[in-house]
């Protein structure tokens, strides 16, 4: 079993940056591939990044290239999201979530967290 609970989220002006944590619980975190969702009112959750459970290898989405940076501490049990740049559209609740394997795919992760908010004003 994996909890996880996000925090860092808040309102960030259009242009700045913030970086996302994402503690996890349980002994398996670090042997896990881990990810970050987003999802904005009225549109469905997509996908932002996912790393391997070793933090050596790691994938994104074309929105967020160059802009979003994920990483992890397992020694730490902590994930990590750090988004610079921030757009407008970057505004939503954002996820973290524990699974079997690096994959864009959202039903392939295993636990999910409550989300935090990001807002971010133009």
């Amino acid at each position: 079993q994996v909890q996880l609970v996000e925090s860092g989220g808040g309102l960030v002006q259009a242009g700045g940056s913030l970086r996302l944590s994402c503690v996890a619980s349980g002994r398996t975190f670090s042997s896990r591939s881990a990810a970050w969702f987003r999802q904005a009112p009225g549109k469905e959750r997509e996908f932002v990044a996912a790393i391997s459970g070793s933090g050596r290898s790691a994938i994104y989405a074309d929105s967020g290239k160059g802009r979003f940076t994920i990483s992890r501490d397992n020694a730490q049990n902590t994930l990590y999201l750090q988004i610079t740049t921030l757009k407008p559209e970057d505004a939503a609740i954002y996820y973290c979530a524990a699974g079997p394997s690096t994959t864009r795919s959202a039903s392939a992760y295993d636990y999910w967290g409550q989300g935090t908010q990001v807002t971010v004003s133009s």
